[in-house]
């Protein structure tokens, strides 16, 4: 463990993001025994235009003509920046020499920003973990002269078309410069070992507390009480881009005696698609974080019906540590990340595996099965996932000391 630092935690999520976010829970872990500064990304030019009149472009502009302060404490020991300073849009410009050019000039101004930050904190010594930044990243070790630099990666940015553009080539002179690489994905540890040898694995957390149904009482909601089983379940964001329709479709044809629960907000694809005209299909509409678990609870089998691409390939599935902690049989695509979890869960790829899965994971399960999966979920809480990354750290430190 590492206690009595000063941490630096930036990333491409802010802090009033309005959904989860990996950064934000491993900074509240880190800063249970060190100070932490969260920087927020700064506010770009095009974002100030399209979204001015959003709450989240308001408060900065406040923020920027001083009429709200940039540096708020939410924690004895944890505090969160606002910069000030606005960045270039410049993912557009297609001469490399001119992109370079303009992200070091917006990595300045924003360095400019957490340097103040730092002198109001007294930060020293400090540790930076940046969480995915790889355009804004790539000029801050010079630029701030961390005592150590920490690059984690937990999605495939790359694979995705705005990192894509001039990712391919920066994301790895970011990562030959950090002093380690921490990643949630083999398949991501894999990618960093082609340019350092400081690349680990280090999974991921997730809230176990709130999953724990042995420590506290979970009930099931009267919306899923009153639905026949056997409940083949899903909770999360409903995305055509990640989610396979077709199993969904198949499943819900091929088994009309399971009811097939799906609790989450839709994307356009999924309001319009033919699961809405099936009878043994649910939706239940979103739902808060705090309820997810009392859902879960009624889910028989719990599935995680992953389309099986380059962008999904390597995503930790944060969801499957939380059926896990709940002890649920698990029915999930088989995807390089998902290798980690093969012990405990029912892996497939095409919607008759599914389907064959779901009836293995409903006729052999049993108690002793369930308090395995318990314990593989609940071991992978954020104190335990911020402890692996102290480890890789205190690692490459002591090897180069």
């Amino acid at each position: 463990m590492i206690k009595g630092q000063d941490i630096i935690v930036m990333g491409i999520q802010a802090w009033d993001i309005e959904i989860g976010s990996n950064c934000k829970n491993i900074a509240l872990e880190m800063a249970k025994n060190n100070r932490v500064l969260y920087a927020n990304p700064p506010m770009d030019r095009v974002s100030r235009y399209r979204e001015r009149h959003t709450k989240k472009i308001q408060k900065r502009l406040q923020i920027k003509k001083g009429q709200e302060s940039d540096l708020i404490q939410l924690r004895d020991t944890l505090w969160t920046l606002y910069p000030k300073t606005m960045t270039e849009s410049i993912n557009f410009i297609k001469n490399r020499f001119l992109f370079d050019l303009l992200n070091k000039m917006n990595a300045r101004r924003f360095s400019t920003d957490i340097k103040t930050a730092i002198r109001r904190l007294g930060f020293q010594e400090y540790i930076i973990f940046n969480d995915s930044s790889m355009f804004l990243g790539q000029y801050i070790k010079d630029l701030l002269q961390p005592a150590f630099y920490v690059y984690y990666m937990r999605d495939y940015l790359t694979k995705n078309p705005y990192w894509r553009k001039n990712g391919v080539r920066l994301e790895p002179k970011l990562i030959q410069n950090a002093d380690c690489v921490v990643n949630n994905s083999t398949l991501y540890t894999e990618y960093g070992k082609k340019f350092t040898a400081h690349s680990y694995m280090v999974g991921q957390g997730c809230d176990t507390s709130l999953f724990n149904d042995r420590s506290r009482k979970i009930g099931i909601p009267k919306d899923v009480q009153s639905i026949p089983k056997p409940i083949i379940g899903y909770v999360g964001f409903l995305s055509s881009r990640r989610l396979s329709i077709d199993i969904l479709l198949h499943i819900a044809t091929e088994r009309p005696d399971w009811s097939i629960v799906l609790v989450g907000p839709q994307d356009d694809q999924f309001s319009s698609s033919q699961l809405h005209e099936i009878d043994n299909v649910y939706f239940l509409g979103s739902r808060e974080a705090s309820q997810l678990p009392n859902y879960i609870k009624g889910f028989d089998v719990a599935i995680n019906p992953q389309l099986i691409n380059d962008a999904t390939m390597g995503n930790y599935p944060r969801k499957v540590d939380e059926y896990l902690a709940m002890g649920k049989p698990t029915v999930a695509s088989s995807t390089k990340a998902m290798e980690y979890f093969k012990e405990h869960t029912y892996l497939g790829e095409t919607p008759e595996d599914y389907v064959r899965l779901i009836e293995k994971a409903l006729q052999e399960n049993s108690a002793a099965l369930e308090e395995k999966r318990r314990a593989f979920g609940l071991s992978h809480s954020w104190e335990n996932n911020v402890n692996a990354i102290y480890d890789c750290i205190l690692r490459v430190k002591n090897a180069s000391a």
